[in-house]
Parts: C-alpha cells; structure tokens; sequence
C-alpha cells in the first residue's frame, strides 16, 4: 500500500527534511573552498579569479532571493523548491564537464539557484509556527544544518587531494539528487497562497523597506553573517598562502568555526524564548565582534600562528549561530503574510552584502598581506551588528513592544 503521507501534498515537513535542505545550500557554497588554490591551477589562473567562485555565487544568490521569496508566496514553496533543485542538478553537472575557468564560473553561478533551500526552509518553519517558537525551530534547524558546512570542507579537502576538485561537485550532485526525492516525498505545501501576480507581489516590498525595525534585523544578520563571508573569501588564502597549509588542514580548520556555530545554534533553540529574540542577538553580535577585537589583539601583539587565527573563528560561529535564527525571525514577524517575500529580500541583502565582503576579503589579500586585514574587516563587520541590534531594540521600547 503506498503511503499516504507521500500523496498528501499539503502535509508539513518532518525537521528533517528541512535541515537537509538547507544543509545542502550550505555544503554547495562551501565544500571547494580548500581546492580553491588548486582549482586556480588546474584552469591556469590566478587565484583571485578561482576566488571569485565564491563572490559570483553569493551575487547571483542575493539577487535570486530577492524574487524567490515573492513566487514562493505566489506559486507555493513546494513547486519553487523542486523546480530550483532540478535546476541545481543541472549546474552541476556543467561544473564538472567545464573546459574553462569561465564555463566553471557561470556554472557556479548557476548553482546558485540553491539558496531557494536557505530561503523558503526558514519560510516554512514561519508558516507552520508563530514568532516565539520560530526563532527557537530556526534555531533547531540551523544547529542540524551546520553539521554539513563542519564536515564540508573537511570532506572537501580530503576528496581534493585524494581524486581532485571535480569529486566535490561530484558529491553535491549525488547529494543533489537524494534531496530531490526527499522534498517530492515530503514536503507538502505550507503557504496559504497569495492569487496575485508577480508584480503584485514585487509591490509589497515597500511594506517591508518602510520598517525600521525591517531593516534594523537586516542589518544584524547582514554584518554578523558579513563577519563569517569575509572568512570564507580570505581564510583558504590565509591558510595555504600565509601559513602553508594543504587542503585537508585547511578544510578540518575550517570545521573551529562549524562547531562554534552549532553551539550557538543550540543556545539559540534552547533559551530564544525565555530569554527573548533581540538580547539573544545582541549577546551572539557582542561575541562576533568581542571575539576578532581579541584576535586583532593577540596578532597585533605578535603572536601568528594558525591555531589561534582559526581558533578565534570559534566566536564568529557562536555569534552567528546565537544571532541569524533570531535576527532572521525577526525579519519574518514584521508582517507574517509576506514571511516569503521578507526571507526573499532579507536574504537577498544578506548574501549580497556577503558577496561584496568576500570579494573585498580577496582584493584585501595580495602579495605579501598577512591575515591582519581579513581580521580587520571582520571585526568591523562585527561591530556593526551590535550596532544594529541596539537601534531594533531602541525601536522596539519606542513602540513598546517585546524584546
């Protein structure tokens, strides 16, 4: 007898199948991050073009979301996400059969299409829960979903060095397919669908750019996850140009951050509602920010060595992993009928910001740089979210509502 939960369409997501998808939009921006040197060999280009892999997806994935969230609340997060993982699948596929650097880059680009998962996964949590507990499931979702970008770029550094860089998008595309089936077998729709027309639904974004509360937790989720991307730009050149590490240290490095982030995301599952969405963004912002203001210190006071500028990493996952379940949240609670379109725009300024952070990371770090200007930018992006947050919660005692 078939089951009756694959035939019912509209039947919620188990947290599961949430967390894989999400996973998989994380591992896909991540996994080549310690073949990225490697991969500049291979197409016989400079580094700083291999590293533009990373800036052009994060670009075409904030530009994505600014209409995924919109046709997701029009058409359904269901038919969004399965058209944008057949598409992905595609991406692949070019990447691995790619004769040039930028045949491989428009298909990077292409692959881009899987922030769709990130997006509409917090979309969904929002449609099936209310405020409070959205934070706290957000948190829950994200906690499981860093344990693929902890593993990532371990996985990836191994599978370089062992078969190349074409083993890693061979995984995702392998990875690709199994999360292909596990949404059309599990994910019903959870959108109460809007009947109106994509332009309609573009118009409803000044609904959104006219709260200041809007953009005061874009703003906090903007520059503490900025902090993490400007890493993920310049950290594989610290690692193999700065310190002369291989790949596979590079990748298991990476993983200080992962776990740091999934500890912040437990603390954010476990305490968000009790303790309440805006201080727990201001407690993760402060541990961003406090953590590179430690680690500019220590490397000003001479001390280089890549156990303690990867170690210190370990406050920008708590932070992030305490602040982007929270601040996102937030962004969603503005106005709950537009949950897609505000995910959409949201982290469409997110990635965007992200991507213009990456790509100052790799301009920052030429010949001869040390890591001081990576931990620089970082502390600064750092420090802005701090800043944001306070402004949310000046706002919020303005209006009188909760923190």
């Amino acid at each position: 007898m078939q089951n009756p939960r694959f035939l019912n369409r509209t039947t919620p997501p188990h947290i599961v199948t949430l967390i894989l998808l999400a996973g998989l939009s994380a591992l896909t921006m991540n996994i080549m991050l310690p073949s990225l040197p490697g991969m500049a060999v291979w197409f016989g280009v400079p580094y700083a073009t291999m590293q533009l892999s990373v800036a052009l997806y994060l670009l075409l994935s904030a530009l994505l979301q600014v209409v995924i969230g919109p046709i997701s609340d029009r058409y359904g997060r269901r038919a969004v996400l399965l058209v944008s993982l057949v598409l992905f699948l595609i991406a692949t596929v070019g990447t691995l059969i790619a004769p040039t650097a930028e045949v491989f880059l428009i298909c990077r680009m292409g692959q881009a299409v899987i922030a769709a998962g990130m997006v509409l996964s917090r979309a969904v949590v929002r449609d099936m829960v209310p405020d409070a507990q959205a934070a706290s499931m957000i948190g829950y979702v994200t906690m499981g979903m860093s344990i693929v970008p902890m593993v990532g770029p371990v996985i990836g550094g191994v599978l370089d060095e062992a078969f190349g860089w074409q083993a890693n998008f061979g995984l995702l595309a392998v990875l690709g397919v199994v999360v292909l089936g596990l949404v059309w077998a599990d994910l019903g729709e959870t959108a109460t669908l809007r009947r109106v027309s994509l332009a309609e639904q573009m118009r409803s974004y000044p609904l959104l750019l006219r709260s200041q509360r809007f953009w005061g937790y874009v703003g906090c989720a903007s520059f503490s996850s900025g902090a993490f991307f400007a890493y993920l730009g310049g950290a594989p050149y610290v690692g193999n140009t700065v310190f002369g590490l291989s790949s596979t240290q590079v990748g298991f490095l990476f993983a200080i951050t992962a776990v740091g982030y999934a500890a912040g995301n437990f603390v954010a599952g476990r305490y968000s509602v009790r303790i309440g969405m805006n201080r727990m963004v201001l407690i993760g912002s402060t541990f961003t920010a406090g953590g590179m203001a430690a680690l500019l210190f220590v490397t000003l006071a001479g001390v280089h060595s890549p156990l303690v500028f990867f170690g210190f990493t370990v406050f920008v996952g708590i932070g992030n992993g305490m602040t982007l379940p929270n601040a996102n949240a937030g962004m969603l609670s503005i106005r709950p009928e537009l949950a897609g379109t505000a995910s959409g725009l949201g982290g469409a300024i997110q990635i965007g910001g992200g991507a213009g952070l990456a790509a100052l990371a790799g301009a920052l770090l030429g010949p001869g740089a040390d890591e001081v200007p990576l931990v620089l930018l970082m502390l600064a992006s750092g420090a802005m979210s701090v800043v944001s947050i306070l402004w949310v919660m000046r706002r919020a005692r303005v209006l009188g509502l909760a923190g």
